[in-house]
């Protein structure tokens, strides 16, 4: 490993300090400064909705808590840096985008309700063919 400046460069992984002023892959960047206010007030739909349908809360209380916080968390870099800090470059066998660690929270609350909708699906689809 070898330190310059501030970034850390390693074999698979590398720290390099990255500000994304727009969404995924720096999509939307041209609005860069009303996209924290964009992200609040979806922030706010989703208590809003949540608030009028706590059945989904129940069901689905794990992804949303990690998708709350890495959202939140990414807007509070917008309100403090002016955008999102990135730091993570994945860089092994391929290379991809610098990426944080609300990013990787918020991945994983997607791959959660992906899974729980597919055990759901084939749940119902059972019990469908039993009924039948």
């Amino acid at each position: 490993m070898c330190i310059r400046d501030r970034d850390i460069d390693g074999p698979y992984m590398s720290l390099q300090l990255a500000y994304n002023y727009g969404v995924a892959f720096s999509m939307f960047s041209f609005l860069e400064e009303y996209l924290k206010y964009i992200q609040l007030a979806l922030v706010l739909g989703g208590i809003i909705y949540l608030y009028k349908n706590p059945n989904v809360f129940v069901d689905y209380h794990l992804p949303i808590a990690l998708l709350f916080a890495g959202g939140l968390s990414n807007i509070l870099d917008r309100f403090t840096y002016g955008g999102v800090v990135d730091y993570f470059y994945w860089h092994y066998g391929f290379k991809f985008a610098i990426f944080n660690l609300a990013d990787v929270i918020i991945d994983l609350a997607v791959v959660i309700i992906i899974y729980k909708q597919i055990k759901q699906a084939r749940a119902e689809k059972k019990e469908q063919e039993l009924n039948s």
